[in-house]
């Protein structure tokens, strides 16, 4: 059974901040199409901070992702992936492994924080759009009996597929929302940042994890 170390989570920050910073114009391109041109830029500010802070980090998952969520909170660039990062470290808590029911969970609990935080629902053109499915294809996954790391792999397609949505949505959230029916024909920034999150995931797993 494959596990998630804190190894693990640091290398999943690490690759999602490579992934935000080969990026980084193609989420602003995104983000001036609807929104103020930021996306790219906040996030690439916010976890380069977190992979600056790894270099002094807890010994355990949990503690960890607390560190980095606390670092996200604290700058405006990144509330909302700070409040995943904190409820999924409050749902790991303090062991020192994470098996593949417990991740689903902690994901589960990082989705609901950016609910609580930012009042999305499906179809709303957010980060939701591809989290969301990306919970539901882990849980099912894993429920059919696959393994982590092949069931991270269909959470990130799922992903995929969510970010991918959002180009015929009307946006109901953010400035994005006040275009209305003209939001339409635009990927969002946040579902395309999430979508990479998610695959950096299943590539730390797929890379790191132990069984």
């Amino acid at each position: 059974m494959t596990t998630l170390t804190t190894n693990t989570i640091a290398t999943w920050l690490r690759l999602f901040t490579s992934d935000v910073v080969a990026n980084v114009d193609e989420l602003t391109q995104l983000d001036a199409a609807i929104g103020d041109a930021d996306h790219g830029s906040n996030m690439e500010r916010g976890m380069t901070a977190v992979v600056d802070g790894l270099a002094d980090s807890p010994d355990l998952p949990g503690p960890l992702l607390k560190k980095a969520g606390m670092t996200l909170v604290s700058k405006v660039s990144g509330p909302l992936y700070g409040t995943l990062l904190l409820r999924m470290a409050g749902a790991i808590g303090d062991s020192s492994e994470i098996d593949g029911p417990t991740l689903a969970a902690a994901l589960r609990a990082g989705l609901a924080g950016v609910v609580d935080r930012g009042h999305a629902q499906p179809g709303d053109k957010t980060m939701f759009d591809a989290l969301n499915p990306a919970c539901d294809a882990l849980d099912a996954a894993l429920a059919d009996g696959a393994a982590l790391p092949k069931a991270l792999q269909v959470a990130a397609d799922a992903a995929a597929a969510g970010r991918d949505s959002t180009v015929d949505m009307v946006a109901r959230k953010g400035r994005a929302s006040y275009l209305g029916e003209r939001s339409v024909g635009h990927q969002d920034p946040g579902a395309t940042s999430a979508a990479m999150l998610v695959d950096a995931l299943a590539e730390a797993v797929n890379a790191t994890g132990t069984s």
